[in-house]
């Protein structure tokens, strides 16, 4: 069965407790599972840090296990060039996820260095982000 990572960053730990009215009270367990039941051409790896090297291990530990990635970089999407590269490093398919629409937000959130090295970006719609993205890597990937 295909294996994808699903990859989350800093402070996307504390989902549904933090700024419920940006973020939606939906946990990170909550979206695991939701992932789950709905990705069963897959089989889904979690991972979450909010440490910029730690997510970049997980990136680089991918290569040659995954078949993609889906990554939530969280607020490391506007900042890190370090996350670019890893990603172009690796050469997998990554799909870049927000539960916001950081395009309808702050200045600084419209900058993103993960879309330069991303098949696509799905933003806005809070956790059905994510089973967008599941979407998009298994029609990416023509499964």
């Amino acid at each position: 069965m295909t294996s994808i990572l699903i990859l989350n960053g800093p402070n996307l730990n504390l989902l549904g407790t933090r700024q419920p009215e940006v973020y939606g009270s939906t946990t990170l367990a909550d979206v695991e599972a939701m992932c789950r039941a709905h990705a069963t051409a897959f089989d889904l790896s979690f991972e979450q840090s909010n440490h910029e090297g730690v997510l970049i291990d997980h990136i680089h530990a991918a290569k040659g296990v995954h078949a993609g990635i889906i990554l939530n970089a969280g607020a490391y999407t506007h900042t890190s060039v370090a996350l670019m590269d890893a990603i172009a490093s690796v050469e997998l398919p990554v799909i870049e996820v927000h539960l916001s629409n950081i395009h309808a937000r702050e200045a600084f959130r419209h900058k993103s260095y993960i879309a330069p090295v991303a098949v696509g970006q799905i933003c806005g719609f809070g956790a059905q982000s994510y089973l967008l993205a599941i979407d998009a890597i298994k029609g990416h990937l023509k499964i």
